[in-house]
């Protein structure tokens, strides 16, 4: 009896499960695709900055600096930046993780913590993305004066 009751209970389970398959599509819409990717997948983003270089020119030691590039997704898909990742720990980036649609826009926000700093620098932030140019390359420069 038990061995019965235990057939008829996956019976029933398989049942379940079957039947909330067809319900939702086992997660596919009608034309096949899964659902929550993107229907067409065939385009290339292109990240393109409005300028890849910032000079802060003379800034006192200890002053914390910031400035903001602006970019556009000049290609026809939907562009993802993965990571901005700066030189050194005394710059730090900021960017949106949102898709950026072809044709909008985004920034890249950069700041610059000249504390223990003297003279020129320069430093970079590498924006890695889904686009054509996957690795770009952002420059901010400060002359760094004592205080």
């Amino acid at each position: 009896m038990e061995k019965k009751m235990g057939k008829i209970l996956t019976l029933i389970m398989a049942g379940m499960i079957a039947m909330a398959c067809l319900t939702v599509s086992c997660g596919r819409n009608s034309s096949g695709a899964a659902k929550n990717t993107p229907a067409d997948t065939t385009g290339t983003p292109v990240l393109t900055f409005k300028s890849s270089e910032h000079i802060f020119g003379k800034v006192k030691a200890g002053e914390k600096v910031g400035c903001i590039f602006t970019f556009t997704n000049t290609g026809d898909a939907d562009l993802v930046i993965a990571s901005a990742t700066a030189s050194c720990g005394c710059t730090v980036p900021k960017y949106d993780k949102r898709p950026v649609p072809p044709g909008s826009s985004g920034t890249v926000e950069v700041s610059f913590d000249t504390s223990g700093r003297e003279g020129l620098q320069t430093k970079t932030v590498v924006v890695q993305s889904n686009a054509e140019n996957k690795l770009v390359i952002l420059r901010i420069i400060a002359e760094v004066e004592k205080k």
